[in-house]
């Protein structure tokens, strides 16, 4: 049977994105994402908990975040769980859980710096025309799920 390997993240960034340019035009960017949970434990005391993903994009993304992305910036991101394993100087074994980003969309109000067509703009591997078209249109567009329940369907779900 054949797996299923995919994260939907929504935080803010807690930094601004690490660019680096590497051999062959290869771009890749590192992001460090905050999502947290509020809940009441049995105290009835409200409860935040902050998690912390080390997110990873690669070539049109990673130029398109480090253009439009900063601290703090709200995204929603999907994308799946890569594991890098390696040996440190002393001769431990090393292991490092990150988020390869397949797409991402920004969400919130855009920065001042953004221009018109920054916000809300979906981001996939292959978005390089997409973006273009995002960048120079009038609005910011949304690619975000839509969750809205069909029209006309009443189940008798009780909430």
């Amino acid at each position: 049977m054949a797996g299923v390997n995919k994260v939907i993240l929504v935080g803010n960034l807690g930094a601004d994105p690490e660019v680096k340019y590497l051999e062959g035009d290869k771009v890749v960017a590192n992001l460090s994402l905050a999502t947290t949970e509020a809940y009441k434990d049995r105290s009835g005391n409200r409860v935040e908990q902050t998690e912390w993903h080390d997110l990873e994009l690669w070539d049109q993304q990673a130029k398109i975040a480090e253009q439009y992305l900063k601290k703090g910036s709200q995204i929603y991101v999907e994308g799946k769980i890569k594991s890098d394993k390696w040996t440190d100087e002393n001769g431990q074994n090393r292991k490092k859980i990150k988020i390869r980003v397949l797409s991402f969309t920004m969400l919130g109000s855009r920065p001042d710096s953004m221009g018109q067509g920054g916000g809300g703009m979906n981001q996939s591997n292959n978005s390089s025309s997409n973006a273009k078209s995002a960048q120079n249109s009038p609005a910011p567009q949304s690619n975000t799920p839509d969750l809205s329940p069909a029209s006309g369907d009443d189940d008798d779900l009780p909430f």
